[in-house]
């Protein structure tokens, strides 16, 4: 009831038609098979607009980039000790004048366990960083937001602010064997807004995390850039690791030069 309330009085016009045009196939109550809940999405879309257009005062550019249908996987760093990167593509692809999109957002293990916080995610489109969970939304032609980086980006820490992480290569090999293309994102911004300056590290054993940071208890308002690239289409066969790593590395490479635009805007030297 509180829901239906704030979706009401929240939700504007403009945003419940981005959703309508971006409509997904729900059972009667309004969920999919994935946990995603329509009332929720719209809600949470409605709070994070301020934070959006003022707070962050996030500026998105290559949107034509974004195909309006079809299977595309996401691609950006991942930075910030709680997920703003995230929300912030999702939004920013959600109000897209050329094709507003509800995309999905493949998220680290450990969230289902934090209370109420993993129902949440479930229900705004977030969904368990499994690979069959991210084939199996590629088969529905969803968009799906995936970080290669994982945890290793958001916990390097802020002296190691725009430097690339180690990238997984599963993404790449759910790309070849759905003909997927790849939308790489350099994000600028999230680095300073959540400056991650120390880990607890044995606080966080005790509670099961992979950190606990030591950093300001809410966001900064740091203006936010987000450089979406042109889309990467890659073929197989993989014949061995490196090949597959080859691969991965275009658009590791690619990335860094999208994060180096946005620093150069901002009139930023390069990343070491």
């Amino acid at each position: 009831m509180l829901l239906r309330t704030l979706e009401k009085r929240l939700m504007p016009p403009d945003l419940r038609d981005a959703f309508e045009k971006a409509r997904k196939p729900l059972g009667s109550l309004e969920y999919d098979r994935w946990g995603y809940h329509l009332p929720t999405s719209h809600v949470a879309a409605a709070l994070t607009r301020p934070f959006y257009e003022r707070y962050f005062r996030v500026e998105s550019f290559g949107l034509e980039n974004i195909p309006s249908r079809g299977r595309v996987l996401i691609v950006p760093n991942h930075s910030g000790y709680v997920p703003l990167d995230g929300s912030l593509i999702g939004y920013s692809m959600l109000t897209n004048p050329l094709g507003p999109r509800v995309p999905r957002a493949m998220v680290e293990r450990f969230f289902p366990d934090i209370p109420y916080l993993g129902n949440f995610l479930n229900a705004i489109g977030a969904v368990v960083g499994e690979p069959h969970n991210c084939l199996d939304m590629l088969k529905q032609e969803e968009a799906v937001i995936i970080f290669p980086e994982g945890v290793r980006g958001t916990a390097k820490g802020f002296g190691k602010r725009y430097q690339l992480q180690r990238f997984g290569c599963g993404f790449m090999q759910i790309a070849i064997e759905t003909n997927t293309p790849i939308i790489p994102v350099g994000v600028v911004g999230c680095e300073e807004a959540l400056p991650m300056l120390g880990n607890l590290k044995g606080l966080a054993k005790r509670l099961g995390l992979p950190y606990v940071a030591v950093a300001p208890p809410f966001p900064l308002p740091v203006k936010v850039t987000l450089h979406y690239g042109e889309p990467l289409y890659f073929s197989g066969p993989i014949q061995c690791e490196d090949d597959l790593e080859i691969k991965v590395e275009t658009v590791r490479n690619k990335i860094r030069q999208l994060i180096q635009q946005g620093l150069d805007q901002r009139g930023q030297g390069p990343t070491t």
